[in-house]
């Protein structure tokens, strides 16, 4: 069973919707989903679940890694917590494991892809396998709002997710967790 860390940072509570519908596709494949966020403000919908550790680093066979649009780049909790990684990327405690990206911005030019793509940085330096969403998914033809070959995402007009992007986000679940059972093979 592949045991695939979902770390995240939400604020409005869209990030966290889309790690929870990454949780469900990781569930689906018998793989164990763990929700980890970063020491944040009191006023984060992130805080539901616990900070991540180290430990959690070594201890995972995936990484899919989450947060809002930022001017175009992750919050700024989430690359403290990247920075402080140096002994982990010494040791190589996440080369060759499976990476993927998400993110949610409050309108559809807000800087999706440039932040999945930034997301995306440092998973690269610790040596990491990215994943993708291929447009083998029929969601991602059809979504009019979130969702990229680059990962996961929302636009966050309504709160809620819609149908595509809450479908892109399983589906990006289900393939990390897939593609770290079969590399554990």
């Amino acid at each position: 069973m592949a045991r695939v860390l979902i770390l995240y940072y939400s604020r409005s509570g869209a990030t966290q919707q889309l790690a929870d519908a990454i949780a469900e596709g990781v569930a689906s494949t018998g793989g164990e989903a763990v929700l980890r966020t970063v020491n944040t403000a009191s006023d984060a919908a992130s805080e539901r679940d616990l900070d991540v550790s180290n430990d959690d680093l070594e201890q995972c066979d995936a990484l899919i890694l989450g947060s809002p649009t930022r001017f175009g780049h992750m919050a700024s909790s989430l690359q403290k917590f990247w920075e402080g990684t140096s002994a982990q990327w010494l040791s190589a405690t996440l080369a060759d494991k499976p990476g993927a990206v998400f993110t949610s911005s409050s309108s559809l030019h807000g800087g999706q892809e440039s932040t999945l793509l930034s997301l995306a940085l440092p998973l690269l330096h610790h040596g990491m396998l990215l994943v993708g969403l291929p447009y083998s998914e029929p969601a991602l033809h059809k979504t009019e709002f979130g969702g990229s070959p680059y990962g996961a995402s929302h636009v966050d007009g309504s709160g809620k997710l819609t149908e595509h992007e809450r479908q892109l986000a399983v589906a990006l679940g289900k393939r990390v967790a897939s593609a770290a059972q079969k590399l554990m093979s």
